[in-house]
């Protein structure tokens, strides 16, 4: 049954991207076959076999000595709040982005992570039917999150025309940032966050083929990576540190707010209707939960929990199915784990086109003429995550 699900996602899924493909001739079937396969077959590595769990439990071992580290800085500065085991999620979740930061500032000081994102770029680029500049973005993505990464592309942003603006925006609204890691993994089980990780990359770029196709040529494929300004080594530690310590207000903010108002919707939607608003979205998304194979018991449940990723943000997402993760099975709560681990909901349309006008004030208004379609096409490399975790379990 599952595999006639699988099977039927796919249907779906590419359907609705074909629907509004701005150019359906040139859908490059070779790419996204390639593509479609090695996401299957690194979501069996990494959720089947042995060699996957080496992987997950290395990786997940990482960020758990990491965030034990950035519990140190923590606990410093709050007084010993974070080991008393009621420490707000503030303190828990959101702090050891700070030192998250740090780290990823001193790789790229070091010139080891422009190396890793330039070769793994180059990679994808022979397998992805795209342009090294948008495979470089799409990796570069998955490190320094989405409004950041425009900086590094700056120099050719005045030039891109907007197809390529919209695929370089629809992988970073599809990836995570390396620095939010660690939150999520407090969060969900980390194996699903490393999936959905490394699936998204590949359904970012399956999306957009069909979405969004079009050839680049030599002339045009040009990488021409913006440097940072140099400085000194605590100069670059002192940014980070403030980088880092903005995203975690910025989340936090977006998190009070966003409670705050879904709080005052539901019991305002239930004192008329008699139902909450998340529940009445729950039944809007149940379709595409079931298509994605979670079971028909849970699809109402697992819906609401999609609908609240969408419109609010994951981090609102992951805490509701944290409260009701004990109700449902393991297999729907690994499904909406790896739907939740990306950026592809409402607020990053204006968080990506901002980042975008920040440096080139007429791109950024392409970006936020296209954001509806942009969010459309990385809700479905979303779902196209889910679906493929969905055979696997």
């Amino acid at each position: 049954m599952k595999f006639i699900l699988f099977l039927a996602a796919l249907v779906v899924i590419f359907l609705l991207a074909f629907i509004v493909s701005n150019n359906k001739k040139g859908i490059k079937l070779k790419p996204v076959a390639i593509m479609l396969v090695l996401q299957l077959v690194f979501a069996y590595l990494l959720l089947n076999t042995e060699i996957g769990l080496v992987i997950i439990r290395g990786v997940s071992g990482l960020f758990e000595h990491l965030l034990k580290y950035a519990a140190e800085g923590v606990n410093f500065v709050f007084g010993g709040m974070a080991m008393k085991g009621a420490a707000p999620f503030f303190l828990n979740v959101l702090m050891p982005i700070v030192f998250i930061s740090v780290l990823i500032g001193i790789a790229q000081y070091i010139k080891v992570l422009p190396i890793i994102v330039r070769f793994l770029g180059l990679v994808l680029s022979k397998v992805n039917g795209l342009g090294r500049l948008e495979s470089y973005n799409a990796v570069a993505s998955a490190v320094f999150g989405q409004s950041e990464v425009f900086i590094s592309v700056k120099k050719q942003l005045p030039f891109l025309p907007e197809h390529r603006l919209y695929t370089l925006c629809t992988s970073a609204m599809s990836t995570v940032s390396a620095s939010i890691l660690g939150a999520y993994m407090t969060m969900i089980d980390p194996k699903y966050v490393i999936t959905a990780l490394v699936l998204n990359l590949f359904g970012g770029f399956i999306i957009a083929n069909i979405i969004n196709p079009y050839e680049v040529t030599e002339q045009e494929d040009i990488i021409d990576i913006q440097d940072s300004e140099k400085q000194t080594f605590f100069e670059m530690l002192g940014e980070y540190i403030l980088d880092g310590f903005k995203v975690a207000i910025i989340v936090g903010a977006m998190l009070i707010g966003f409670v705050a108002l879904i709080s005052m919707i539901n019991y305002v939607f239930a004192a008329i209707f008699g139902i909450s608003f998340q529940t009445a979205l729950g039944y809007v998304f149940a379709p595409l939960a079931f298509v994605v194979g979670i079971p028909s018991s849970e699809i109402v449940d697992a819906g609401t929990i999609m609908a609240t990723k969408l419109l609010s943000n994951e981090f609102v997402a992951m805490i509701d199915l944290g409260k009701i993760s004990e109700s449902l099975s393991s297999r729907t709560v690994g499904i909406i784990s790896v739907f939740l681990v990306s950026f592809a909901n409402f607020s990053s349309i204006g968080i990506i086109s901002g980042a975008v006008k920040g440096l080139n004030e007429k791109k950024g208004n392409v970006v936020a003429k296209f954001g509806l379609k942009l969010l459309f096409g990385a809700t479905l490399v979303s779902l196209l995550t889910a679906a493929i975790t969905g055979i696997m379990l």
